[in-house]
């Protein structure tokens, strides 16, 4: 099985090394100091203090690789559409793509099947690039619930998690999902595979759309916000804004609001990877993350207005920080 991991840097390198040590022929795309370290000594996974190497293919030219069974995006959300046409060398007529971003993915409304099939979302996908050249056929939704990070170049931590639940995004349990799910498993990852996959990328994307913006403007951890009597209502309207617009397009949530909010507040005095980008002075997800679901009130008629303040505020704070070019 040929897999590619385009962006191997944290959670990329992670299953990198996971997938190739189950047998998988996997090629990673990186670049600079990281993709010359893996070229040099290999790619080394650390895991509770025990190390593993592996030794995938490695390159910076996608063309070098050839057509793939699968090919893993797991670059941050807004940099995908630059280097789509990148990606073109890595498919071959049954390549499929699967997308490890955070917030709401562009091919969102393929195989919808409601009032907005084949809606193209602006806000993630401006121009419909990536749903003309990564094509929503080939995709394979998944939400990734895995924390690392490049300790050094060439060198990841694992931090949390295991699991990436896959999805087809008409809900069948096809052969390529399966296949995939079968070695992921075999690697040590939990990766279920699961009929209504919009109803698992909504329950992260509550936590995202509502506490990492609001923690990249307070610099507050997860708990705090979580507890804090004048900013848990904040985080609280946010995601009730985003329940209704959920539910108005086919999302069932597993569990309510409150309980979401507790769950985030036991991950303790976690830093967000939106607060984490703006203090290394890195692009924010915050198109992904909250401006989708703005989008997604304009189209359905339901008001957003603590959404929007808060989008308002975070927008200007991460401009301001040349994190954020809109």
């Amino acid at each position: 099985m040929r897999i590619c991991i385009f962006g191997a840097g944290a959670i990329g390198g992670y299953l990198a090394v996971k997938l190739a040590h189950a047998g998988a022929d996997v090629t990673c795309i990186a670049r600079g100091p990281h993709l010359a370290a893996m070229r040099d000594r290999g790619l080394r996974l650390i895991i509770d203090g025990e190390e593993m190497v592996a030794h995938p293919r490695c390159t910076d030219d996608p063309a070098e690789a050839g057509a793939q069974d699968y090919v893993i995006i797991t670059l941050k959300a807004h940099s995908v559409t630059a280097v789509a046409d990148k990606m073109k060398p890595l498919f071959g007529p049954d390549t499929a793509v699967v997308t490890g971003q955070n917030g709401l993915p562009w091919w969102y409304f393929y195989k919808h099947g409601g009032a907005f099939e084949g809606k193209r979302l602006q806000t993630v996908d401006p121009g419909g690039k990536q749903w003309d050249i990564l094509d929503p056929q080939r995709v394979i939704g998944s939400v990734v619930y895995i924390a690392a990070a490049v300790v050094e170049p060439g060198v990841i931590r694992h931090e949390s998690g295991t699991r990436l639940t896959l999805g087809e995004p008409d809900g069948s349990k096809s052969a390529r999902v399966l296949a995939l799910s079968k070695i992921l498993i075999a690697s040590g990852v939990k990766a279920p595979v699961k009929p209504a996959i919009r109803n698992e990328i909504w329950v992260k994307l509550w936590g995202n759309l509502s506490f990492n913006p609001v923690s990249a403007l307070t610099h507050a951890t997860l708990d705090v916000l979580a507890e804090d009597p004048d900013i848990r209502p904040v985080i609280r309207a946010m995601m009730v804004e985003a329940q209704a617009i959920g539910e108005a397009i086919g999302v069932r949530f597993p569990i309510d609001v409150d309980a979401r909010i507790a769950g985030a507040a036991a991950v303790g005095a976690h830093r967000t990877s939106m607060l984490q980008d703006l203090d290394l002075g890195r692009p924010m997800e915050i198109d992904a993350m909250v401006s989708v679901v703005q989008e997604l009130g304009r189209l359905t008629g339901l008001p957003t207005p603590t959404i929007d303040t808060v989008l308002g505020l975070v927008k200007l704070r991460a401009r301001t920080a040349g994190c954020y070019d809109g």
